[in-house]
């Protein structure tokens, strides 16, 4: 129990720290450029137009809303956060128990893996709501709506408005994203420690903790498009401006957003709040200069 509070104390203050810049990252994946291009350099050298990284997308949002409005959507979000982790340690509790395989053998990775992954889903299905409602509080930036003003009001909004499965809007690629960067991360990580790794080499176990730390990333980068999609599709037609025509088209299902981007050539939008190229489909006009 003990461990369980130090986590949601931890995890809590991180989400105060980090939650600014999800915040950008949101509006950015949803396609609010409110900044014109700027003239930069890319990491080649290369005078290319860019569009403002984080910090000046962060100076536009206090322009606006002052310093408070860069933790819209902080209430739901620390929600999540607690009750996830709650669930998540609970399960694995219940799944608990004799561990037969040796320890760093490949069983031991998937058995240790599969028991990770039914504690993460449970806590995501279980906290998506919670998600769906950040995710919605922080849109309302592009519009200056109100619809999503408080964690009760909103739950109320949602279950009026779309009923029980507005609560689940963009799940399943969350939960497939999820679970497939688990197990990339997991099983690269093994390979790169039982084949890479000597066991007689000295700081063998920092060099472990940093593949997969470096897995863990290259996984993420790889499953990145299921996360912009089921941010998209948990805004997608919700009456929120940043969910409609211009910024998104209205998607049937998750699968039809994905092939739009894929088809824009948008599936890494929001992936980089630094060096970020001109999205494709988007129209700027800088010094009366049309850029593309």
């Amino acid at each position: 129990m003990a461990d369980a509070c130090g986590q949601v104390v931890l995890g809590s203050g991180l989400t105060v720290l980090s939650h600014p810049l999800m915040y950008i990252k949101v509006l950015i994946q949803v396609g609010h450029e409110p900044l014109p291009p700027t003239l930069g350099r890319n990491l080649f050298g290369r005078q290319v137009y860019q569009l403002p990284g984080l910090f000046s997308y962060a100076k536009h949002i206090i322009k606006i809303d002052g310093k408070a409005g860069l933790f819209k959507g902080l209430g739901p979000r620390l929600c999540a956060g607690t009750i996830g982790t709650v669930v998540h340690s609970k399960v694995l509790q219940v799944l608990g128990g004799q561990q037969n395989a040796v320890d760093g053998s490949l069983q031991h990775v998937v058995n240790e893996t599969t028991k990770e992954m039914i504690a993460r889903s449970c806590a995501t299905i279980v906290t998506h709501p919670f998600h769906v409602i950040t995710l919605r509080c922080m849109v309302q930036f592009i519009g200056r709506e109100t619809k999503y003003s408080g964690v009760f009001d909103s739950i109320l909004t949602v279950y009026r408005e779309e009923g029980i499965l507005g609560f689940f809007a963009g799940l399943i690629p969350r939960l497939l994203g999820d679970i497939l960067s688990l197990w990339i991360c997991n099983l690269l990580a093994h390979l790169i420690n039982t084949y890479a790794i000597d066991d007689s080499m000295s700081h063998t176990g920092e060099m472990k903790n940093c593949s997969q730390a470096v897995t863990g990333f290259f996984a993420s980068m790889l499953t990145y498009p299921f996360v912009l999609v089921s941010n998209l599709m948990a805004v997608n037609n919700c009456g929120l401006a940043g969910g409609l025509y211009p910024y998104a088209s209205v998607y049937p299902t998750w699968v039809d957003c994905w092939r739009h981007l894929s088809r824009e050539g948008n599936m890494s939008r929001g992936n980089s709040l630094f060096f970020r190229k001109l999205p494709a489909g988007k129209v700027y006009v800088v010094d009366q200069q049309r850029f593309f």
